[in-house]
């Protein structure tokens, strides 16, 4: 490794240095290909290592507002998990159409798709129409694509007509050596968290936050009960640190004694095993079943912290959705950003409006959010739910853990960086919030294995 790459690396690389690292002509990433889209067929398990490749791809010309961002880590989401299955829709369907748009927007049309809506890493060249950032600026990346120049963007990002998930709806995506970003996409990284720790949060706890406690979701207050469905799960974990960190109680439902215990080094201090309850993925097909489980799960609830939920936060979909309507209290709120168990969800509507409950539905988050939620990160108030790392040619079994929910927290990416724990700047920082927080979620020993450090 050349002296101003390993600079790069391990964050202490000037400006100028960053400016003289040579842009290659192509770069590593993980990425499907147009030709595998009906692979699958009918098989029951898409195996997502199967269509996920890691191998050489074209480096795309900067567009004005654009920055190319030497990735050091990235992450893996739920997305990343049905891009590879080519469901609900090939991906490549999202490419072409936005290629239709023409100009900048037609490069996105591309025979393969570079997939990932996470990344930390470093600003290697900006566009000529980037104003407040500079190459060799330490940055996350948020997954909201927007359109700087449509109205609705202007009132919140996260309604404009052509807002797009980054490496999702868009090619170009954060699970490779490079990534090419907007401007509007970025976040200033953390000095005192790694790489791998910082490009674990922007989508699913800027996500998060934007569900429970910024103004457009279910605006969670000091003493509100909130149910988190997958509460050891990248976006349920967060909810729960949101939740405590707000004056609110978390009640986590989790699948497995091992994950309860995640749950309660966390801080979670109700955890219920969706065992004890009889939930199964099979359960939504049965009303009679939905019933059953709502009740024994309200009950459980009133046992242990004395009252119905005030939120329900939902990701997992058909499984629990009616369970949700059905145990939030009179009044209350289900919040969604997802359906990880299927994206048709059936549910007795007399419980809602006879009770007046209220379902919002939430996506990602926009700028101001991200840049509220870093902040909690940044003060050490809200902590990464890292729990294991794989390098950038095992992306594919990264991907594989995350499809058959073998994982706790989040699933973490090495991409330029060769090893964990580099990429800390501000060490005082990283002492005063402490290691054992820090690696609260971590497996042991199970980092260096996948790294092969």
């Amino acid at each position: 490794m050349s002296a101003p790459l390993e600079a790069l690396v391990t964050g202490q690389a000037t400006n100028d240095e960053v400016e003289r690292i040579r842009v290659p002509d192509e770069y590593l990433a993980a990425h499907l290909r147009v030709e595998d889209v009906g692979m699958f067929g009918d098989t029951d398990d898409k195996d997502v290592r199967k269509s996920l490749r890691v191998g050489p791809v074209p480096m795309p010309e900067l567009a004005p507002d654009e920055v190319l961002v030497a990735v050091m880590a990235s992450s893996v989401n739920y997305n990343t998990v049905w891009s590879a299955m080519f469901e609900p829709l090939p991906t490549f369907r999202f490419l072409k159409q936005f290629g239709r748009q023409g100009g900048w927007a037609s490069r996105h049309d591309q025979p393969y798709h570079v997939v990932g809506s996470d990344a930390a890493g470093v600003i290697l060249r900006v566009g000529s129409g980037v104003r407040r950032w500079r190459p060799g600026d330490h940055v996350v990346v948020s997954p909201a694509y927007v359109d700087d120049q449509e109205p609705g963007t202007h009132a919140d990002g996260m309604l404009g007509a052509e807002q797009r998930a980054w490496g999702f709806e868009t090619n170009f995506g954060g699970l490779a050596e490079y990534a090419v970003v907007r401007a509007s996409q970025l976040i200033p990284k953390p000095g005192h968290l790694s790489w791998e720790e910082a490009a674990t949060n922007p989508l699913c706890a800027g996500t998060a936050y934007r569900m429970l406690v910024g103004n457009r979701g279910a605006r969670l207050k000091q003493g509100d009960v909130v149910l988190i469905w997958g509460a050891a799960g990248g976006l349920g974990a967060y909810a729960v640190q949101f939740a405590r960190n707000g004056g609110a109680i978390p009640v986590g439902v989790v699948g497995s004694p091992h994950k309860a215990e995640l749950l309660h080094r966390l801080g979670c201090d109700v955890v219920i095993d969706r065992n004890e309850i009889g939930l199964s993925d099979d359960a939504a097909d049965d009303p009679d079943r939905v019933l059953e489980i709502g009740k024994r799960l309200g009950a459980i609830i009133r046992d242990r912290v004395g009252r119905d939920p005030d939120i329900v936060f939902e990701h997992v979909g058909r499984a629990t959705f009616g369970v949700s309507v059905f145990v939030v209290r009179r009044g209350g709120v289900v919040v969604t950003c997802g359906s990880s168990s299927g994206y048709q969800h059936s549910y007795d509507n007399r419980y809602l409006w006879m009770r007046l409950k209220k379902v919002i539905g939430s996506h990602v988050a926009n700028l101001q959010e991200q840049w509220d939620c870093n902040t909690l990160f940044e003060l050490g108030h809200i902590v990464p739910t890292l729990s294991v790392v794989y390098p950038l040619a095992q992306a594919p079994e990264a991907t594989r853990l995350m499809q058959t929910n073998q994982h706790t927290g989040k699933v973490a990416v090495l991409c330029q960086a060769p090893r964990p724990g580099l990429g800390v700047t501000n060490a005082a920082r990283r002492a005063s919030v402490g290691e054992e927080r820090l690696a609260l979620f971590r497996e042991s020993g199970r980092l260096e294995e996948k790294v092969g450090a």
